[in-house]
Formats: C-alpha cells, structure tokens, sequence
C-alpha cells in the first residue's frame, strides 16, 4: 500500500523534471536572445575604459546618478537622451552616438558622469 504513493510521487516528479527541463532552455532563448540582439556590435559596454572613467552605465536607473548630480535636473531626470553630448542622429532605435564616445553608440537611457543638460 505504502509503494503505491511512492510510485505515483515519483513519476510526478519525473514529469515535473522533465518539464522543467524543456521550459528552461526554451525561456532562455526567448529573454536573453532578444536582450542580445538589441544591443548593437558597437553600443559602449561597462567594461570600456572610457565608460569606466565616466561611470556609464547603460541603465540610468541603475546609475550612480543620484551620489554623481549634475546640475540641470533632478538626477531621476538625468539620462543620455536630454545630453548635450547625445548624437541624435547618430544611430537607431535606443541606441545614439555620443561625443565622448567616438565610434561607439550609448543608450538613451543611460547616464554618465558628464552628463550636461541639453541647450534648449
């Protein structure tokens, strides 16, 4: 009587296993899959000496923003996207050239210690 649970639990968890087994891989090729093709070959990345120096970071939200405000707004109002050294029409989609980084594109959302407000 004891060994026809056991059975059962088992099998259940064998098919929880196996389960779980195919939905993992299928998940990651779905979220980081599309993470990785958003960013282009030449977006600045965190290890980047330059980006170091700056302390870019690619999410302004996940910034030092707040310790490093510049004047001109609210640090929860800083991003690349209202720089003065964004280049607009430099790249696609949330990705933009940037003066301090010749040849390499930043995300709008992100933030750097140079950060200077956007003239008017």
């Amino acid at each position: 009587m004891s060994d026809k649970p056991m059975s059962k639990s088992r099998r259940d968890a064998v098919k929880v296993m196996l389960g779980t087994a195919v939905a993992i891989p299928m998940i990651n090729m779905v979220g980081f899959g599309t993470a990785r093709a958003e960013a282009p070959a030449n977006a600045v990345t965190m290890d980047d000496p330059t980006a170091q120096a700056l302390k870019y970071h690619p999410s302004a939200a996940d910034s030092d923003r707040v310790a490093a405000a510049r004047p001109g707004l609210p640090p929860e109002e800083q991003h690349c996207a209202n720089c003065n050294f964004m280049q607009a029409d430099v790249g696609e989609g949330d990705y933009k050239g940037c003066q301090l980084f010749p040849g390499k594109l930043i995300n709008v959302n992100g933030w750097c210690a140079s950060w200077t407000l956007k003239a008017g």
